[in-house]
């Protein structure tokens, strides 16, 4: 790795008996091709394997010494970003493009979901699944009027449940695509065949 920026190296405890140190911190945010962190998104990054208690412990002691500065976004998310002398951060337009593309389930892990830590991420999840399950009755009041059964059986219910939750995903999966290839390419574009005529016309 390059050496750190001057204000930064003067600013930062340079302390190698820690596990994870300010300097790995502020050395992994800086060669990342984002203008801002999660705390998870850091721990994600970093070597060797370290909890987020400890990166936040970290980017804690970097806030202090006005290396790091945060943002919340949403209001249960905090997001973290080299405090740079020379920028006016929120929101450059790295940064705007950044949070278009993000949302509550990219940061998401399967800890903070066990353990309940992010409500933003796991209100995003019980809404899909809110929306799914009114799928799944509306197939079912139909099915019901045509007289078929179209759904997976099995002695656990959870079991079916779950088999019949995936075969809706699946089709909605293939629907989407399916739709945004006809919006892109026309009816033209399913057809196995029509990419090599494109380039033979190229």
């Amino acid at each position: 790795m390059t050496a750190l920026p001057p204000w930064i190296d003067d600013r930062i405890d340079h302390d190698f008996t820690k596990k994870l140190t300010q300097e790995h911190v502020v050395e992994t945010m800086l060669h990342a091709n984002r203008p801002f962190f999660s705390a998870e998104q850091i721990r994600a990054r970093v070597t060797p394997d370290v909890s987020k208690e400890t990166v936040r412990n970290r980017l804690n002691e970097l806030r202090e010494l006005d290396v790091v500065s945060t943002e919340a976004y949403p209001d249960t998310i905090t997001l973290y970003y080299i405090n740079h002398p020379e920028s006016a951060w929120p929101v450059s337009p790295e940064g705007r493009q950044a949070l278009a593309h993000e949302t509550p389930l990219d940061t998401l892990s399967v800890t903070d979901f066990v353990r309940l830590r992010n409500p933003a991420g796991i209100r995003t999840l019980v809404l899909a699944g809110f929306q799914l399950s009114l799928v799944l009755f509306s197939l079912g009041a139909v099915t019901t009027v045509l007289s078929v059964d179209i759904a997976l059986g099995s002695g656990v219910r959870l079991w079916a449940a779950a088999g019949n939750l995936f075969l809706v995903c699946l089709a909605l999966l293939i629907a989407e695509r399916t739709a945004r290839q006809l919006r892109g390419d026309g009816p033209g574009g399913l057809a196995p065949w029509s990419n090599g005529r494109e380039d033979e016309r190229q």
